[in-house]
């Protein structure tokens, strides 16, 4: 972002954050500011949306899985599987949640290129905080826009 992009979104208003919690070494807050610091990468996505019908965009944004490595998992390390029994909840300010698996998004695994997005078709998404897109997904259901939470959570039980 260039010095005059970025002093003319910090005059027009405070910038939004999405809170990293649960299950983390490394609990943060970021802005969409503090994002573009990290490799960015792009997609360009159809999905279905159920009330506009087909949307094409271009994102741009980290990839979730390294920001979330990033904050420090409560992964048991001598455990290669652990990873496996966590779960990502995403909460967007609009209320709208999804759920991801740890699984979906580890390179080991399902290597989905979830990305938190910090642009869509070139628009800086400063004001109104990260999206999640995961450009797998025929159906727009998970792209949540507005992120304001996303928390790790290992510590759920399936079976008594």
């Amino acid at each position: 972002m260039s010095d005059s992009l970025a002093a003319a979104s910090t005059a027009a208003g405070p910038m939004a954050e999405v809170a990293l919690t649960g299950d983390l070494a490394r609990p943060a807050r970021l802005t969409v500011s503090e994002l573009l610091s990290w490799p960015q990468h792009r997609a360009q996505v159809s999905f279905d949306c159920a009330t506009s019908g087909v949307q094409h965009h271009r994102f741009t944004g980290p990839f979730l899985h390294d920001v979330l490595v990033a904050a420090g998992p409560g992964f048991d390390p001598a455990r290669r599987k652990d990873r496996l029994r966590f779960l990502i909840a995403v909460r967007g300010a609009d209320g709208h949640r999804a759920l991801l698996s740890w699984a979906e998004i580890d390179p080991d695994f399902g290597r989905a290129p979830v990305l938190l997005a910090v642009t869509m078709d070139g628009t800086p998404l400063d004001r109104a905080g990260p999206q999640l897109v995961l450009p797998q997904d025929r159906c727009g259901a998970r792209y949540i826009s507005g992120i304001e939470a996303i928390r790790v959570d290992g510590g759920y039980t399936v079976w008594t």
